[in-house]
């Protein structure tokens, strides 16, 4: 193997230390805590959560405890973030989850888990574009009397998302970081209101009674609320762009899981406030995804609720590129390790961006989104069923994808430190580790058990198993793609997870 300067590269040129060089590393240096927080919580898209997934919640599950859901699950999260923070510090790649998975569990159970992440933080995003381009047409129509399609906004923001996927990572956070504060800031000033000025029954902490959490739809309620906490798991994923990886990423992950379950919490309470938590039921039944908007005009006004429409535009953009930039690296580094082509194992000119990972994720989404568009033949303004069905399908195959991964990830936690001897020092991580993954496998039993409630399917629907299926078929063809990289290419096999350590290793073996 070759050393020639040519294909090293010096720690003090950038803080890049790869024996492949620049083009097959990501730059360091380029978060800081805040600019990895904000990175990370763009993802869960605050406003989206509560004017979408709060009223969804409350009117089709009927679960007025939905304050006390996000307590129960802020705690679950918390407990799958203690060991998952620690493997951050002896694991820093791109690939986080498979790469998790991959030194607890085996190179081919990483393979496995390294297709799921692909194919399901894709579903993710491509998924926001359907209520994306519909939210902004319908703004159109609104404000400029002008009558589009969806799917023309869709694909301009596709675009404009893969643009941005191209340039210093720094630049997106700021993006992010802007969009983020903003909508977060008209969420309290809604939550201020609603308490300043409750319904008929007052400040009432009825909704956080567990007798609130009983019924049968508790179970289909917890999977939509856990898909509002997802983006906090991402922080690992840019432990190569950071500075103090060791320190940042555990440090944001909590910052993060933790100020999103009391920031959710509060303001599904705050909800419960304004309508009265007898009310919040009927009301968002009858307002549906208008719930939050009902709500603002009577105390804050027209003019916030026309900016607070504005800005539940602008978060599912946040969130769109968030997501984006997650897939993007997820491609790096299965490039990085013979997972994917060779090609998307490298960056991008000066910018250090995984180009050809955001390439194909844009690739991805255009293709997608054709498709529906394709399929819908109704005019434009009208709530179409591809628009629902690429926001829903996608959506929650996605959640169950990551899901799945996080209770992976909570069993990879336990056998890398047994494995180890570190039993003893890790005892208190590796109880909390199991006690989460038994959690994450009884919540994805319940995604797969309702997942035709979820999507809108009627009950001898076949979307109930097929749309599912494919995080099954994601897995099966990773574990087939590892058995055989095993077989035929062990050396390749060994390296899946270790990231920019196999190249470490190869320069000392070298040298």
């Amino acid at each position: 193997m070759t050393t020639d300067s040519s294909r090293t590269s010096t720690p003090a040129a950038g803080g890049i230390s790869t024996f492949k060089g620049q083009e097959r590393a990501l730059r360091a240096d380029r978060l800081g805590t805040g600019g990895l927080l904000l990175s990370v919580l763009a993802a869960t898209a605050p406003l989206m959560v509560v004017a979408g997934v709060m009223p969804t919640t409350f009117a089709v599950m009927g679960i007025v405890g939905q304050p006390l859901l996000f307590v129960v699950l802020g705690i679950v999260l918390i407990l799958f973030s203690v060991g998952y923070a620690e493997m951050s510090r002896h694991v820093h790649n791109a690939g986080a989850f498979y790469a998790y998975i991959s030194r607890g569990l085996g190179g081919t159970a990483g393979a496995g888990a390294a297709l799921v992440a692909l194919v399901a933080y894709n579903a993710l995003q491509v998924g926001i574009y359907g209520i994306f381009g519909f939210e902004v047409s319908g703004l159109l129509a609104t404000y400029a009397d002008v009558e589009i399609a969806w799917w023309i906004p869709s694909l301009v923001a596709a675009l404009a998302v893969g643009l941005l996927g191209w340039l210093k990572i720094d630049v997106n956070a700021r993006v992010l970081g802007v969009l983020l504060v903003i909508e977060v800031l008209l969420v309290v000033v809604f939550d201020v209101a609603a308490l300043a000025d409750p319904g008929k029954e007052g400040l009432s902490l009825h909704a956080f009674n567990p007798d609130t959490l009983t019924g049968a739809g508790v179970g289909t309620a917890l999977c939509f609320c856990i898909a509002a906490f997802l983006g906090f798991e991402q922080a690992p994923v840019y432990a190569e762009e950071t500075s103090r990886p060791h320190v940042l990423v555990p440090r944001v992950m909590f910052l993060a899981v933790g100020g999103v379950a009391v920031f959710f919490a509060l303001s599904s309470w705050a909800l419960t406030v304004a309508t009265g938590p007898s009310a919040i039921v009927g009301t968002a039944q009858k307002q549906s995804a208008g719930l939050l908007f009902f709500l603002t005009e009577s105390r804050l006004g027209g003019t916030f609720t026309d900016v607070l429409h504005v800005l539940f535009v602008t978060g599912m953009f946040a969130a769109l590129l968030s997501f984006h930039n997650v897939v993007a690296r997820y491609a790096f580094a299965m490039g990085r390790e013979g997972l994917l082509p060779a090609a998307f194992g490298r960056t991008s000119g000066s910018s250090g961006a995984p180009g050809t990972g955001s390439l194909l994720q844009t690739v991805v989404a255009v293709v997608v989104v054709v498709a529906f568009a394709i399929a819908d033949d109704k005019p434009a303004g009208d709530p179409t069923a591809p628009v629902l069905q690429l926001f829903t399908w996608f959506g929650n195959i996605g959640a169950l994808g990551v899901i799945v991964l996080m209770a992976a990830a909570s069993l990879s936690v336990v056998v890398f430190f047994l494995r180890r001897g570190a039993a003893g020092a890790q005892a208190w991580r590796l109880v909390t580790s199991a006690l989460a993954g038994i959690a994450l496998l009884v919540i994805a039993g319940y995604t797969v058990k309702d997942f035709e409630v979820l999507v809108g399917a009627g009950p001898d629907s076949s979307l109930s198993w097929v749309l599912p299926g494919i995080i099954g078929l994601a897995a099966l063809a990773g574990v087939v793609l590892g058995l055989v990289l095993r077989a035929r290419a062990p050396e390749k096999h060994a390296r899946i997870g270790l990231g920019n350590e196999a190249f470490q290793l190869d320069k000392a073996a070298s040298s």
